[in-house]
């Protein structure tokens, strides 16, 4: 099967049995003169490093590998909407405490690539189940101010049972700084006043990420 294109190995296969440059060949469709679209796909997984990465790759970036022109790079964004949509569906249906992993692709989908510091709040129902998931704060690429106050309004406006915090550090690194220990001790304080439970605190990298949660600080 191995000698199978990778459309035929879908159909034959599913698409699980594609690996990562087959799987990136189906959305190219085409490849570029003198490579083939898995040739091609292949050649942009070695320069960029990985899938999530091509994925979160602005059109100027895309645009330096040869054989990428306007429509494949509008159709690699369309993509990656497209996952985001997905994980935001999913996530509005689920029970976010049964099923962390849909709340931890839905997070990374939509902070992971983000150049500078964005600070989020998911405020839930008495069910965990999402009311609203909401961009509080944004700041630069080292840091954002958050005032706590802010989310517990939101939190009270909603109704909303509970909350969990999520920040991304576009450095790529997920693991917490004592800024962010000391925020989120403030956070869980405030909502702790109002009866509003703090459940989690996800700390968003490139490909990874830390949940307090995991880590016994909540």
């Amino acid at each position: 099967m191995k000698d199978l294109a990778p459309r035929e190995k879908l159909e034959r296969a599913g698409a699980e049995a594609l690996n990562d440059a087959e799987l990136l060949a189906i959305f190219l469709r085409t490849g570029s003169r003198g490579m083939r679209v898995v040739s091609l796909a292949q050649y942009m997984l070695n320069q960029f490093g990985s899938l999530y990465n091509i994925l979160s790759a602005s059109a100027q970036e895309l645009a330096l590998i040869k054989g990428l022109g306007s429509a494949k790079i509008t159709q690699l964004h369309a993509v990656a909407e497209l996952g985001r949509r997905f994980f935001a569906s999913q996530l509005a249906r689920e029970n976010v405490m049964e099923n962390p992993q849909v709340t931890r692709h839905y997070l990374q989908s939509v902070l992971a690539d983000e150049k500078r510091e964005i600070f989020m709040a998911l405020f839930l129902d008495n069910q965990h189940r999402v009311l609203q998931a909401q961009r509080m704060f944004a700041g630069s690429i080292a840091s954002v101010e958050v005032h706590p106050r802010e989310i517990v309004r939101e939190a009270l406006r909603l109704n909303a049972a509970a909350v969990i915090l999520a920040h991304n550090h576009p450095s790529g690194q997920a693991e917490p700084s004592r800024a962010d220990r000391e925020i989120t001790t403030k956070i869980a304080r405030a909502c702790t006043l109002l009866n509003i439970r703090l459940l989690d605190h996800l700390v968003i990298g490139h490909g990874e990420f830390t949940s307090f949660a995991e880590r016994g600080w909540l």
